[in-house]
């Protein structure tokens, strides 16, 4: 039965980090091990063609002295296969893993001294050799491993005939089993040398993939700390990889993520806020209300009018929570030229005042132009609310630097400096002396909220007494 420490073992295998670890491994000693079997058959081939080489070199040692003469008499050696096989056995020094063995006649005649093992003995071997008509390359298995052997007929002319005839056999034979022991020895010790590479890369592969996969585990620790309270922890992104993305990303949902809630909070608190106060005029008006007919119908008008409020409210709050989803606008190409003609013959109906349109570049917006005339209408309606009666109010656009200017101008009282800066937050009013609406203080803030939907900003510029100007602006291109 699995201890208790097996269970966090498993973990930790079956974990990320423990797969890429045992992947990493796993491709790793294939190649090292594939590397290896390469290493071992190029050093087995090079002690085969050395093998090979050499008993070719002996071969063609005697070939020489056979056309040669004997250097006791300085004649030919003519059909005297023995004096050739004396005469190179007296010169010729074979190597230490080496055997050179001579036949005359199929008789085993001379063999060089101390050989890794007597081959003449191998009466099949002896047999075979009787009459070579051709020279045979072979192996076979002694008391000294394999051997490796070349046999030659040794062929002298007849001074009768002039022919050449087969007088005997030269065989050499090569054992490399010292070589091919050396070459598993180096083996031996280049796979303890590369198991120890393995072990170092393993080590080294798992704290580099514990760095790789910190922002993963960050995002996990910090998606367990998230709750409704708390909201604002993030990952710490370092790098530009895979990793770091996804860490960026993560942020981003958690901005996303955060900016909803808020966003909620928001809209409840404010809800709750500004709902309070006609809830409890409707409820105490109608809980003082009296049979009295007079009395019924002014309850009456006062309620209704607090329901009015009360749903523009909750309309105003609910436009401005739709504000942060993704299907918010209704994109496509909207002309400003066209778009402020329209809105001008639309905002003029809203009160007495001198509606003029002043410049209006043609700029292409990919917009919403139900939204944009939204806002544009709220900065009208917001203009009526701070003009007196005939007073000039301007529609304009203006084409700038990538950016479309479409601007509200009044010629009324102007925004104290001290308005201006909270003049855009939701349910802010200026002092009720210059206040001539009891609106719910949203307007501004849902053409805000607007103008950052299609990307753009709000713009202010005002001073008591001398008018105000709002302008959105939006991105777009020239007409």
């Amino acid at each position: 039965m699995p201890g208790p420490a097996a269970g966090p073992l498993r973990r930790r295998i079956r974990g990320t980090r423990g797969r890429l670890l045992i992947a990493f491994f796993t491709l790793l000693s294939m190649s090292l091990g594939t590397s290896l079997v390469l290493i071992r058959a190029v050093l087995v081939n090079q002690v085969e063609m050395r093998v090979e080489a050499e008993l070719r070199q002996e071969v063609q040692e005697l070939e020489r002295l056979v056309g040669g003469n004997d250097p006791r008499t300085g004649q030919p050696f003519g059909t005297d296969v023995a004096a050739i096989f004396d005469t190179f056995f007296g010169r010729n020094v074979p190597n230490d893993d080496e055997g050179q063995y001579a036949f005359v006649e199929g008789t085993p005649y001379l063999t060089n001294a101390d050989p890794p093992a007597e081959l003449t003995t191998d009466a099949a071997l002896v047999t075979s050799l009787q009459g070579l008509p051709q020279p045979r390359r072979g192996s076979m298995e002694t008391s000294a491993g394999r051997a490796e052997y070349l046999a030659v007929p040794v062929r002298a002319v007849d001074p009768a005939t002039g022919e050449p005839v087969n007088r005997g056999v030269f065989l050499v034979a090569a054992f490399p089993a010292e070589q091919l022991q050396r070459v598993d020895d180096t083996i031996v010790k280049i796979a303890l040398g590369l198991l120890a590479v393995l072990t170092l890369a393993s080590a080294a592969a798992y704290a580099v993939a514990g760095r790789v996969l910190a922002p993963l585990r960050q995002a996990i620790d910090t998606a367990r700390s998230i709750q409704e309270t708390n909201l604002s922890s993030r990952i710490d992104v370092r790098g530009k990889d895979d990793v770091a993305e996804l860490g960026r990303t993560f942020n981003a949902m958690l901005d996303r993520l955060e900016r909803a809630v808020q966003s909620q909070r928001d809209f409840v608190s404010d809800a709750g806020h500004e709902l309070r106060t006609p809830i409890t005029i409707v409820r105490g008006h109608l809980e003082l209300m009296t049979d009295d007919p007079d009395d019924r119908r002014e309850t009456l008008a006062l309620v209704t009018d607090e329901l009015d409020r009360m749903s523009r409210l909750v309309d105003d709050l609910l436009l401005l929570a739709k504000a942060e989803r993704g299907d918010f606008l209704q994109r496509r190409p909207v002309d400003t030229a066209e778009l402020l003609p329209a809105v001008l013959a639309k905002v003029s109906a809203l009160a007495p005042r001198t509606w003029t349109l002043g410049r209006t570049d043609a700029a292409c917006v990919d917009g919403d132009p139900q939204r944009l005339t939204q806002a544009l209408t709220q900065l009208a309606q917001n203009a009526t609310q701070h003009t007196d009666d005939l007073s000039t109010i301007t529609l304009g656009c203006s084409y700038e630097s990538g950016y479309a200017r479409l601007w509200v101008r009044d010629a009324g009282e102007g925004i104290e400096t001290e308005d201006q800066a909270r003049i855009f937050e939701r349910f802010s009013r200026v002092a009720a002396a210059r206040r001539r609406s009891d609106g719910s203080g949203l307007g501004l803030s849902i053409v805000q909220a607007i103008a950052e939907a299609h990307g753009g900003r709000v713009e202010l510029d005002s001073r008591p007494g001398h008018g105000s100007t709002f302008t959105l602006v939006v991105p777009a291109a020239a007409g």
